[in-house]
């Protein structure tokens, strides 16, 4: 499994769940609108959703918009995540992309961008459709101040807390980063391993990095180092490789983490051998259908004394969207498309526990939401001032790939804090 929400393993709830494609549109997408009426048209859209819940989505949404729009049809490629990367840079290199195109926000996305192969998006905006969708939706599709794409699922990070294992054993769930550790001395104290994380994928272990450097050195010196206006050597972000530090040495995870599958550790939460573990919304679905149901809580990541002041800021922020090819014959109909899909996956995805909604969602039932899904959405990511996505997200091409392999060797106790700082600096940060 991963975290871009292609595979959980729950079934997407169709029938009644479905509400209502046609009503949640905007007059600027219905089929009546279509500057088509008169000719045929055929909008490509290549995709990841190879697996349920986010298959049966995609394919209810676009069956919706065909059944609506007889004179602009779309038609779908689909491809597995990391196949999909390759096939889709190798594309629009070569001027080959589809009319529509399936991205991740950030740093994915941005080298699109700067090549001028995606159509900036501001003027086509100015119909209320920023009104529909939620604040900070349009954060990580914004280059240089112009948009360039739709997002409809976002991430957020949460630490998971089975509250069954904290009451049996008499120990509080942490607030604090200093909690954080006394609990999980605690565990360790009754041979309970108190946390998992599966670092032979890596990413799953930088998620930690990043949540903590959250707290350490807040939003805006976290997108200033990734956006390489100031420099990781910061005793901040040495802050925070310290505390992960603190966390290894104080047997937080399983000793042979740098050997374990994220799907592996995700495996040790849902079937109650770990009381914590710090993931994404993506997991929502996968705990709701295990025999932990009920007993696991999404709580906010501890505060850390000392550092950032915003406490209340997530891990994550807008990650799946829909981008229009820049040389696309029928500009006005792709973009009428694109908002009419990002619309309807978005709650589409919020209702299946595949993802957290981009736009507004109150013609959604809230009684057929995931239970844990919609407490992500109460308790981290409503009343947050902001989020910064993972971090591998958001850098570019190698510096993804050498922040989580630096982070691993914080796991590995490879590396002072002090040097994780230097050579992020070095092989991440400006002027590398």
């Amino acid at each position: 499994m991963n975290r871009f929400g292609k595979n959980l393993a729950i079934p997407l709830l169709v029938g009644s769940m479905l509400f209502g494609l046609a009503g949640c549109q905007s007059s600027s997408t219905s089929g009546s609108s279509s500057d088509s009426s008169s000719k045929k048209v055929t909008l490509t859209f290549w995709n990841i959703a190879t697996t349920d819940p986010g298959k049966t989505a995609v394919n209810t949404v676009v069956s919706q918009w065909n059944k609506e729009n007889p004179n602009v049809q779309i038609v779908t490629s689909v491809s597995e995540n990391n196949a999909y990367k390759t096939k889709i840079k190798a594309a629009v290199a070569a001027g080959d992309a589809p009319d529509i195109i399936y991205s991740w926000a950030g740093g994915f996305t941005k080298p699109f961008v700067t090549a001028g192969k995606i159509l900036p998006l501001d003027s086509y905006l100015n119909d209320g459709t920023k009104d529909k969708m939620l604040p900070g939706a349009l954060t990580n599709v914004t280059y240089n101040d112009k948009v360039y794409g739709l997002t409809y699922n976002q991430q957020a990070g949460a630490l998971y807390v089975n509250k069954d294992m904290f009451d049996k054993n008499d120990i509080k769930v942490p607030t604090t980063f200093d909690e954080l550790l006394t609990a999980v001395k605690a565990f360790r104290s009754k041979g309970i391993t108190p946390m998992a994380v599966g670092e032979k994928d890596e990413w799953p272990g930088m998620w930690y990095y990043d949540m903590i450097a959250l707290r350490t050195a807040g939003s805006k010196l976290s997108l200033d180092a990734l956006n390489k206006k100031t420099s990781f050597d910061n005793p901040a972000f040495a802050s925070a490789a310290e505390k992960l530090q603190e966390l290894v040495k104080a047997q937080a995870f399983d000793q042979g983490a740098l050997s374990i599958t994220r799907d592996d550790s995700v495996e040790q939460l849902t079937q109650g051998k770990i009381p914590m573990y710090f993931g994404g919304n993506f997991d929502a679905g996968t705990i709701d259908a295990s025999p932990m149901k009920g007993k696991i809580i999404p709580v906010k990541f501890p505060s850390i004394s000392g550092g950032s002041s915003e406490t209340s800021d997530y891990l994550g922020g807008g990650a799946d969207c829909l981008l229009v090819n820049a040389a696309t014959k029928d500009k006005t109909d792709a973009v009428k498309a694109v908002k009419f899909l990002a619309q309807n996956l978005s709650s589409q995805f919020y209702l299946s526990g595949a993802g957290l909604p981009e736009w507004k969602y109150d013609n959604v039932d809230q009684s057929k939401i995931d239970p844990i899904s919609k407490q992500i959405m109460a308790d981290i990511v409503t009343g947050a001032n902001a989020s910064v996505p993972a971090w591998d997200l958001y850098l570019e091409g190698a510096d993804a790939q050498n922040h989580q392999d630096l982070v691993a060797k914080i796991f590995g106790k490879q590396i002072t804090p002090e040097d994780f700082t230097k050579q992020m600096q070095a092989q991440v940060g400006a002027n590398k």
